[in-house]
């Protein structure tokens, strides 16, 4: 059977190749009628545009790429990133484009960037190493960064971080608590907390704020930091480093929800009460934190319309609109039934 082309679309629907080609690549230029009756063609003769000829014709892909950095079988695992993709999604379907998550590629983010066939990247979470913004800059595709510390001249997206760490830690204090672990996500600082960037350098901060109006602080002994994977197993491994101390806390603050719903799993096989016996908070507000018995206090952030306005400002740079805007997203205390 002879492969459709596009002449035979064009004698079909009455209208030029170069009509055609304006319908598959930038429909914007035609009539919408003439789109139309273009693709009712084009379905009829059962033609499937070639990508790869489409990307060599116009330099675009049609995908944003999301710059992630856990592997994928580890990130998947968060009910947050399946939130924030909604909300990148929700976007996606409006304007016409595709996502790709993108993770390190054989442990290097600069090689992941250098191999991405993207029109523009979200990254989440990420603290670029000049030697990967250089990598951006080389690609010379937009970008919009996310839960990072804002570069000049370069779009972000971000909650208000150490306004939500304060909360979380304050609403601890307020309970009575002196005894505190802190629970943070894996950064590759090994808890040295001083050198954190981005979303842990500021909750810390809030944490630091809360604790030294109760003349505490994040080096007290009483106060105890450790890190583990943002994963319901990382939050199990957490309790139990915590547990076998000598020094038992009677507070746990999470900086993930996920990371506290690994942390009550293991509780509770261990037959330890939340939160008679440890009172515990999260951070996210993902879904089953309001499910599961008891519901989970926690700090909710707006996660999927942090990922429809990082879209948003991403597809404007694509199309030319260079909006270098630093949005902060607000937060709030949800108070639920883990903290004593």
């Amino acid at each position: 059977m002879a492969k459709v082309t596009i002449k035979d679309i064009a004698k079909k629907a009455g209208v030029s190749k170069t009509s055609v080609s304006f319908a598959f690549n930038e429909p914007s230029q035609l009539p919408e009628a003439t789109v139309q009756r273009i693709l009712e063609a084009a379905e009829e003769l059962g033609y499937v545009p070639d990508p790869i000829a489409r990307i060599l014709k116009t330099g675009k892909t049609g995908t944003i790429g999301i710059l992630v950095p856990q592997p994928i079988h580890e990130i998947t695992r968060n009910p947050f990133f399946s939130e924030f993709i909604e909300g990148v999604g929700e976007v996606c379907t409006m304007d016409g484009f595709s996502m790709m998550i993108v993770p390190p590629l054989k442990g290097s983010m600069e090689r992941a960037i250098a191999n991405a066939t993207v029109d523009g990247f979200l990254t989440l979470g990420l603290e670029l190493k000049k030697s990967a913004m250089v990598v951006l800059d080389n690609r010379d595709v937009p970008f919009v960064m996310v839960d990072s510390d804002p570069e000049d001249g370069v779009a972000a997206v971000n909650i208000d971080d150490e306004k939500g760490g304060f909360l979380a830690m304050d609403y601890i204090l307020q309970a009575g608590h002196k005894k505190i672990a802190i629970i943070a996500m894996r950064s590759g600082k090994e808890g040295k907390y001083k050198d954190y960037l981005g979303t842990l350098r500021k909750r810390v901060k809030g944490y630091q704020t809360a604790l030294e109006a109760f003349d505490l602080s994040m080096d007290h002994e009483k106060i105890r930091l450790i890190e583990c994977a943002s994963t319901l197993q990382g939050g199990r491994h957490a309790f139990d480093e915590i547990w076998k101390s000598d020094l038992r806390p009677t507070a746990v603050v999470a900086m993930s929800d996920i990371i506290a719903l690994g942390i009550m799993r293991a509780a509770r096989d261990q037959a330890v009460k939340i939160p008679d016996a440890l009172s515990l908070i999260g951070f996210d507000d993902i879904p089953f934190a309001s499910l599961i018995s008891p519901p989970l206090t926690t700090i909710s952030q707006p996660i999927r319309k942090k990922g429809k306005v990082a879209a948003e400002l991403l597809v404007e740079h694509i199309k030319g609109n260079a909006d270098i805007s630093h949005k902060i997203l607000p937060v709030k205390l949800v108070e639920r039934g883990t903290v004593r």
